[in-house]
C-alpha cells in the first residue's frame, strides 16, 4: 500500500508538469548522480558482512533493518542503513575500542548482497514493474528489463520522477530517440533507487 501511494503521489506531481509537446529539452543532466564506481551506501534488506580478525565470536552476516540498525555480538547496536561499509568500519571500530584489548582490531565490512537497489518501469513497456537488480543500471538498460516499448509508446516524451527528499518530487525528461541514434547520449543517466521511469 505504501508503494502504491508514493508512486501516485509521484505521479500527481507529474500530471502537474507535464507540457504538450516532446520539443527541444533543456535540462542539465551532468547534475544528476552517477553512484557507479563508488563505494555502496547501504540500505534496507542489504546483507552485509562484518568480520573482527581473530574474534569469530563478534562477527558475522546481518540483513539491514528498516530501521538501518544491525546489532552485533557484545557492542549491540550500529547503524549501517544510509552509510558506506567504510563508515560502518569506523563505527565498530570505535566501539570495540571499550571491549577489546589490543590497541586496534582490524576490522572489516562488505557487501555480500545488493537488495535495497529498487526502481519502477511503468507506461507503454512490455512489463511495467517493481525492478530489483543487484547493480546500477541506465535508463536504455532499464526499458530493456521491461521488455521494451509497446507500439502505443512515445520514447521522446519518457520522463523519471525522482524523490529528492526535502526538496520534493522532480521530473527528468528524457527522449530515448536521442539517446540511442548518438544526439543526446548525457540523458542515458543512472536510474537511482525509487524512481519511476515512465513512458507514455
Amino acid at each position: 500500500m505504501r508503494l502504491a501511494w508514493h508512486i501516485g503521489s509521484l505521479f500527481a506531481v507529474a500530471l502537474l508538469a507535464l507540457g504538450c509537446g516532446a520539443g527541444p529539452i533543456h535540462y542539465d543532466y551532468s547534475k544528476e548522480p552517477d553512484p557507479r564506481g563508488r563505494e555502496h551506501v547501504l540500505g534496507v534488506a542489504d546483507e552485509v558482512s562484518v568480520n573482527v580478525w581473530g574474534h569469530r565470536e563478534l562477527s558475522g552476516t546481518f540483513i539491514v533493518p528498516s530501521d538501518g540498525t544491525i546489532v552485533l555480538p557484545l557492542i549491540g547496536a550500529v547503524v549501517a542503513g544510509g552509510r558506506t561499509p567504510s563508515q560502518v568500519r569506523t563505527a565498530v571500530s570505535i566501539k570495540l575500542k571499550d571491549y577489546i584489548k589490543e590497541d586496534s582490531a582490524k576490522v572489516t565490512v562488505r557487501v555480500t548482497e545488493v537488495n535495497s537497489y529498487r526502481f519502477t518501469v511503468s507506461g507503454e513497456v512490455a512489463r511495467a514493474n517493481l525492478f530489483t537488480p543487484k547493480t546500477f543500471v541506465t535508463v536504455i538498460e532499464a526499458i530493456a528489463m521491461a521488455g521494451g516499448f509497446t507500439r502505443f509508446a512515445d520514447p521522446t516524451r519518457m520522463y523519471i520522477l525522482r524523490d529528492t527528499g526535502g526538496k520534493g518530487v522532480k521530473k527528468i525528461p528524457i527522449n530515448y530517440n536521442a539517446i540511442v541514434s548518438g544526439r543526446r547520449p548525457e540523458m542515458n543517466i543512472v536510474v537511482l533507487t525509487g524512481d519511476v521511469v515512465h513512458v507514455p
